[in-house]
């Protein structure tokens, strides 16, 4: 990462901006996104698991021509790479999802937007209208907020409804804790704004409050037949871990899984999203989609997730480094640069196209080490 004219250094990868991050922001806001649970072990490992995959490239191969455009829930994208939902964006830049909704729709990319944004879902809608876009839901324990949530969601032209299963109590955040992180006093939750018990919240138990309000007694048969009846978005289930689980959704019949473990927020040493994905996918055989997050800061990761069956992935935190950056312009830039390092995967591998890469181009490190 080198500086430009303007003394503001330049990006030429996804860690630059988290350098950049790092640097300028405030440390309670940057640790209340950089940490994860308790001793960071699942964050560490979320990386470090992409690099112990070795791919397997073909050669003399006609990549001159290079398509990255898939379709996620029959909507199309021009590649396999989505924005995660993450809350309040506005403390890594004051346009907050405003900006990362229009670099989303600048790279024709589907964006999810978490229940606890900063700016209201119909803001968001606003200023990225041609943008495609999920909502993230927790499932309240009220389920009036629930479903006035997803009604909310479909007026506003949203075309998915991504729950996040993982989150039945919040993972224990040792940071916020000793930063006693406070939401500020001038960021509201937009989506919640007219919630009773988010009126009286106290900033300095944010996490706590939140998890307060959230349904810790979901279950499959009951909730599932619930979010039926409340909708006909496709339902995507974020969180699962297990090929049992995975088993679960396809009888169910929800539309399509994302493998995640929040970006090591909740459950320490759970397995990186990429090594639960395998097995995942061996169960699933193709009946529902299956999506990845958790990890993605490489466009050989992105081809790493795919070979292994996933069909789309979504960055998390790199995203809002980029928005620290430069706003709508950092994301933009941001993934710019992770479709560019994908498309040269891809090359470099031998593929063309995205039904090419299969998990014949991928091998465990392990297996290329000799047994002396």
């Amino acid at each position: 990462m080198s500086n430009n004219n303007n003394n503001k250094p330049v990006c030429v990868s996804l860690d630059d901006f988290h350098e950049y991050a790092k640097a300028t922001m405030k440390k309670a806001s940057y640790d209340y996104y950089a940490q994860g649970a308790m001793d960071n072990e699942t964050v560490r490992n979320n990386r470090k698991a992409f690099s112990k995959i070795r791919i397997r490239p073909r050669v003399m191969r006609d990549v001159s021509n290079i398509d990255t455009t898939t379709e996620i829930l029959g909507h199309k994208v021009s590649m396999p790479i989505g924005i995660a939902p993450m809350a309040m964006h506005k403390l890594a830049h004051p346009d907050g999802e405003l900006a990362t909704a229009k670099g989303a729709e600048a790279n024709d990319i589907l964006m999810i937007l978490s229940t606890y944004s900063t700016y209201s879902m119909e803001d968001v809608a606003k200023a990225a209208p041609n943008g495609l876009r999920f909502l993230q839901l927790y499932v309240h324990k009220d389920r009036k907020v629930a479903n006035d949530l997803i009604k909310r969601a479909e007026a506003a032209g949203y075309k998915g409804l991504v729950v996040t299963v993982d989150r039945p109590k919040l993972g224990r955040r040792i940071a916020d804790a000793k930063n006693k992180f406070k939401r500020p006093s001038d960021m509201q939750m937009q989506n919640l704004k007219e919630e009773k018990s988010n009126k009286n919240e106290d900033r300095g138990t944010f996490n706590k409050g939140m998890t307060g309000t959230v349904d810790s007694a979901l279950n499959w048969e009951k909730d599932i037949s619930w979010l039926r009846e409340t909708t006909k978005l496709p339902i995507i289930l974020k969180g699962i871990l297990t090929a049992e689980d995975a088993l679960l959704a396809v009888k169910y019949k929800v539309d399509a899984i994302i493998v995640s473990n929040h970006g090591g927020r909740q459950l320490d040493g759970a397995p990186p999203s990429i090594e639960a994905l395998p097995e995942i996918t061996e169960a699933v055989q193709g009946r529902i989609p299956v999506y990845l997050d958790s990890g993605i800061y490489r466009g050989s990761d992105v081809f790493k997730a795919l070979a292994y069956g996933a069909k789309a992935v979504f960055v998390g935190r790199p995203t809002l480094w980029a928005l620290c950056y430069d706003g709508a312009k950092g994301v933009d830039k941001m993934l710019n640069i992770i479709r560019e390092e994908f498309r040269l995967t891809m090359a470099l591998a031998g593929c063309t196209s995205l039904d090419q890469i299969t998990k014949d181009y991928v091998r465990r490190k392990e297996l290329y080490i000799p047994k002396l």
